[in-house]
């Protein structure tokens, strides 16, 4: 296994060009390990992390890998715990109180999907970004599908790990982020507020989860465009399905429910174009 020497964000993890003994069989560490900062690191000066207060649980039961992703976490000044089967997570989410959870899909007691549903049962809006070697279309519709926020494969650069969970935490109102000028984007009745996370349709306040959020805000930022099924991938999800999108009707299904529901219609479909929002009536 390649792995850095230094948590520098630059880099890329590949993993084990096939899977190793220790982490097919389920030998990595399976205790949880309470992350400091180490000597000559910045605990909150990087990227308007708030004094270490965003706490990140990460979870996978390859320990290099695992060790990995902490020290880049905390070199960004946040808090980290890990965890190397799902047990373990689960009782360590209950103690941590996350704001963001780092989740390999594969861990040798449960699978990523069985464990974010026991943490989601504790902390319903917890962030989750999945973690895997595996690339098949259907792991990754899986895990959005049953309430994972983003997705993850090897070969991956820390910095996109760091700009995912940076995303994903802002857009649920995590705490140690530095927050940027206020800004509200708004169509006909329909207000989102890009800081408070708030949604507003008339005055009617909208729950909506991180990837539902994004998806909203990509169409709000562009009224009465058309946007193919492509460029919501690449923008909400930031890499595409191999032709497969069905991710994309998901959850613009989703946001009609909530945003479209006994009201005007403001998300259109195109057929074979793609979708738009615009004023209703």
């Amino acid at each position: 296994m390649r792995t850095a020497n230094a948590p520098r964000t630059g880099g890329t993890y590949r993993g084990a060009d096939s899977p190793s003994p220790s982490h097919s069989l389920g030998h990595a560490p399976t205790h949880t390990h309470t992350h400091t900062p180490s000597p000559g690191i910045s605990t909150g000066s990087r990227g308007g992390a708030g004094g270490g207060e965003v706490r990140v649980l990460v979870v996978d039961d390859e320990a290099s890998l695992a060790e990995l992703l902490c020290m880049a976490l905390r070199y960004e000044g946040w808090q980290t715990r890990s965890a190397g089967d799902g047990a373990t997570a689960v009782r360590t989410a209950r103690d941590f109180r996350p704001d963001a959870v780092v989740l390999d899909v594969m861990l040798p007691d449960m699978d990523g999907l069985a464990v974010l549903r026991k943490v989601r049962a504790d902390l319903p809006e917890v962030p989750v970004l999945f973690l895997t070697a595996r690339d098949a279309v259907e792991d990754r519709i899986a895990g959005l599908t049953a309430g994972g926020d983003d997705y993850v494969t090897k070969p991956f650069s820390l910095e996109e790990v760091v700009a995912r969970l940076r995303g994903l935490i802002r857009r649920t109102g995590g705490r140690g982020l530095t927050a940027r000028p206020g800004s509200e984007l708004v169509v006909g009745d329909l207000r989102l507020d890009e800081d408070s996370h708030e949604v507003w349709r008339g005055e009617d306040e909208v729950r909506l989860t991180a990837t539902e959020f994004e998806l909203l805000r990509f169409l709000m930022r562009n009224p009465k465009r058309v946007l193919s099924k492509a460029q919501i991938l690449d923008r909400v999800w930031n890499y595409d399905f191999g032709g497969q999108a069905n991710v994309v009707e998901l959850y613009i299904s989703y946001l009609r429910k909530k945003i479209d529901a006994g009201r005007t219609p403001m998300i259109h479909t195109r057929r074979g174009a793609g979708y738009l929002i615009k004023p209703g009536g």
